[in-house]
């Protein structure tokens, strides 16, 4: 990989995997217009939009940043058996276990505070919870790939890997949380 630092060489790496992922994020704007009408509905459910695919990008940022630094140190495999890959990643979603109960219990007070609540707090908590969870294996999945594919493809993890987690996240955010309303509420 080379270390060279110009605006060029970002801008030649950057700019094609911007202009894909702006279009997947207009996938996504679209996947959250189809449900706009069960959002105004449940307004519990309008407010956990946002937290949960900001937190999902969130979550997958974090940890691009610690396998982005493990690979400028040399200390990051891509082994099933590196420790420190793994220890990241249960990291990750031992992270969404204990913060995603915390955020459907906080839309449905803050949807509480504003109006009536279409949906009983334990319905909204399961729906953080669930989706949340899946979220972060999806993070954890998506991030591995990308600094994987960043290293074969001898880019700087840490260009190209948090606009990828963080765009995918958002559409794989809208999408596993709508799975998710549609299981359990």
């Amino acid at each position: 990989m080379t270390t060279e630092w110009t605006v060029r060489r970002i801008t030649r790496a950057m700019l094609p995997v911007l202009v894909v992922l702006t279009l997947v994020e207009l996938g996504s704007g679209l996947v959250l217009g189809a449900f706009e009408e069960r959002l105004l509905a449940a307004p519990s459910l309008l407010v956990l939009v946002p937290v949960t695919i900001g937190t999902a990008g969130n979550l997958g940022s974090i940890l691009a940043s610690r396998l982005s630094t493990a690979f400028h140190l040399g200390t990051l495999s891509f082994s099933v058996r590196d420790d420190e890959l793994a220890g990241n990643a249960l990291a990750t979603v031992a992270l969404a276990a204990t913060l995603f109960p915390v955020v459907g219990l906080g839309a449905w007070a803050l949807a509480a505070l504003t109006g009536p609540t279409a949906l009983p707090p334990g319905t909204v908590v399961l729906v953080a919870v669930s989706s949340g969870l899946a979220l972060s294996v999806l993070a954890v999945a998506v991030t591995m790939v990308a600094t994987y594919a960043a290293y074969r493809l001898s880019l700087d993890p840490d260009d190209v890997v948090i606009p990828v987690v963080t765009n995918i996240c958002d559409v794989l955010g809208v999408l596993v949380l709508f799975a998710s309303v549609i299981v359990f509420a």
